[in-house]
Parts: C-alpha cells; structure tokens; sequence
C-alpha cells in the first residue's frame, strides 16, 4: 500500500521542509521529497500545514491504559502499549520497577514472545533496579531492593534476548562488576537510585555506564558534609561529556527551569525524554497504580504518605509540550529528543526516530497546539482525528 502525506511541515534530520511530501509504502518510508506532486497510486493524507515528525521512542515506562508491565502478561503488556501509542509513542521499551525474580521471568517471557512479531513497538525489555541503593529508593518497594548478584542476573540475561537496559545504583558491591557484565551481552547499564559521587561515576562510566535514568530524580546533586562541598552524582555526570542522560518532561519531576538547563549543558544528542509513566497515564479515570501504595495527586503520582514522587501520568506528546511551552526549547530539539535522540542510546535508529528513507514508517502528526492529530505504527494508521 502506497501513501503519500502532503502539506505538512516535515521535521527531516535536515531540518524542516515545508511543501514537500513523505511517502509511505507498507511498513517503511519509501521517500521525504519536497514535492507534493500527487504520485500515481498512493493515498493522499493532508496534514493541513501541521507538524509531520517522527513517531516517539519511550525508553522508560512502567504501563498505561490501567495496565502496568510488571503484571507480566500479554494483555497487559498490549492494552499499555496501545494506550501510548494513540499519544504518540510509536516505539516502546516496557519498564520493570524493582521486582522480585519470579516477577522479571514472567516479563521476560512474555516480552520475548511479543517481540517476534518484527512490526511490533515493543523493541527490547528495561529493568529499573531491583539493584538499587536503599537510601534512594524512592517509590520502589523496599523489600525488594538489594545488591547485584551475578547467581540471579546471569540466568535472567542468558533467557531474555529481549533484554535491552538494564539499571542499578553503580556504588553497590557487585555493581561494576554487574555493568561490565550488561554491557559486554549488549545491555545497556543505566546509572540509577544512587547515592553516587564523582570517583563512583567515573568508574561506573568505565565500567559501561554511559546512560542516566531519570536524571535529577532518585540522585543527590550538590551537597555538604561536615562542611565541606562535595559534588552529587548530578554535578558528576555534566562533567562527563559522553554520559547520556534522560529526563521526566512532564514539568513536575523536573522543573521546567532545570528541564532547560539539562538541554543547555547536555544538549539535543545527550538527552533524551521519557514519561516513567505507571498504569494511570492514558487511563480511564477510576483507573488504579499497579502499586497500591501509590495516589495520584496534584496531576503526578506520589507514595499515599508523600514522601516521594512514583512516576508520572505522561505521554510523548505532553513531554514534547513541556519542553516547548514550559522550557522554552524549540520544537524540532522537543521532538529529537523525544525520538531521534532514545533511538541512538537505544541502539535502535538505523530504523527509529527519524523522517528518512528506509526508516520504519513511525509518523506523527501535530497540530499548532502539539496535540496528536494521527499516528502511524509501522505505516498503519492507529489514531486519526484530521478527518
């Protein structure tokens, strides 16, 4: 099937080319031209001079829909994956938050299976923790937090080819040992819920850590002791130039201000956007967290007794208005970093995050107030409201 989408402002890893075309046959995209000469045979869409950009690639997230991938199962895994996906989210890594090793199988399992379906969104399986640092634990329950062990993780990696991150506070004994692990199998290891300062960082980086989850959240920033200054893992990773980092855009985790800064230091191809979305986000209203510890309060999920936040209720397109509207960034960067940019760390942008030819036909377009007006998941229309 051959489609052509004509008068739109398309964001190409060139820039923007207005009054030109993206052509589409199947699941590709066959050509961007800047003609929107109609070609014989194809389809016309008319994006009605709105945004035409890529479809966003989300490297953390816990569920959506009323669904959270710790559930494990198959229905679960789709009904949150759908739910993303009518926001935006054309590419998806489902997030574990720390959970016991039964728990990481039946992800496994069931993620190894979805994925051999070679036009699924589903690109590889994440697991935040549960190799965290108890002092910066936040949300994830406490009781299952604890130190790597090569007798637990060896097993999980040797099952899972669908097994793309993997997180941990790299401080932990065992921990660089458990990154160099990671990243020799082609996982990437992600500094996470740490209490990291600048000698941990630069040996976690060494080790193969070249990725933070969820920047500013879960990490100390500059701080004293007795006294004297000492830099947090934040001030630690800026000094790091290769060190990738991802933020929660939905302008509550991080300011919109710091949002700002993270772009300005870090820049478009060092940071990334996710949502850390848990069950609620794209939900019906009496929709419940996995967790039941967790409310929802103030437009943010939080512990019931707010001590901490516990992921958000965002999608890709409130995270790429935030950084607009909120942080003050230009479009085209919002989106790069909502897809171009997780691609690359990902490892998955010889197919993903970007308008070119021979890329996955992952489209989105965005009307003048960034709302989703149509989506394409592999050249397949899955939300539509231009006409």
């Amino acid at each position: 099937m051959l489609t052509q989408i004509i008068n739109g402002k398309i964001l190409t890893p060139q820039g923007w080319l207005k009054d030109g075309s993206v052509i589409l046959r199947d699941s590709k995209i066959l050509e961007v031209t800047n003609c929107d000469l109609a070609v014989i045979g194809a389809e016309l869409v008319d994006a009605k001079g709105m945004c035409v950009v890529p479809g966003g690639v989300e490297m953390h997230v816990h569920g959506g829909g009323g669904r959270d991938f710790q559930e494990g199962t198959e229905e679960a895994f789709q009904v949150a994956v759908a739910a993303h996906a009518k926001h935006g989210t054309t590419s998806i890594f489902p997030t574990l938050s720390s959970s016991t090793m039964p728990m990481i199988e039946a992800a496994v399992e069931t993620c190894n299976k979805l994925m051999e379906d070679k036009n699924s969104p589903i690109l590889g399986l994440h697991l935040e923790g549960p190799y965290l640092n108890p002092s910066k634990a936040g949300a994830q329950v406490p009781e299952w937090v604890k130190n790597p062990d090569p007798n637990e993780y060896i097993p999980i990696v040797e099952k899972a080819p669908c097994l793309a991150r993997w997180d941990a506070a790299p401080e932990l004994p065992g921990a660089l040992q458990f990154g160099k692990f990671c990243a020799e199998k082609g996982i990437l290891p992600s500094i996470a819920h740490t209490a990291a300062e600048h000698s941990d960082v630069r040996a976690a980086y060494e080790a193969g850590y070249t990725h933070v989850t969820h920047f500013y959240n879960a990490m100390p920033g500059f701080h004293n002791k007795q006294g004297y200054k000492y830099e947090g893992t934040v001030e630690s990773v800026y000094l790091i130039d290769d060190m990738t980092i991802e933020c929660i855009a939905d302008g509550i985790h991080v300011p919109p201000t710091i949002l700002r800064m993270a772009y300005k230091i870090k820049g478009v191809e060092r940071m990334a956007l996710i949502s850390d979305a848990l069950a609620v986000a794209a939900a019906p209203p009496d929709a419940q967290a996995f967790d039941p510890r967790v409310i929802i309060e103030d437009g943010v999920c939080k512990l019931a007794d707010r001590t901490a936040l516990a992921g958000s209720i965002a999608t890709t397109d409130r995270l790429i208005r935030t950084m607009v509207q909120e942080a003050e960034v230009p479009l085209e960067d919002a989106v790069r970093m909502a897809s171009e940019t997780p691609a690359h760390i990902m490892g998955v942008h010889d197919r993903k995050g970007a308008l070119a030819r021979g890329k996955d036909a992952d489209i989105l377009i965005l009307d003048d107030k960034l709302k989703v007006r149509c989506v394409w998941q592999m050249g397949r229309i899955i939300e539509n409201t231009l006409f």
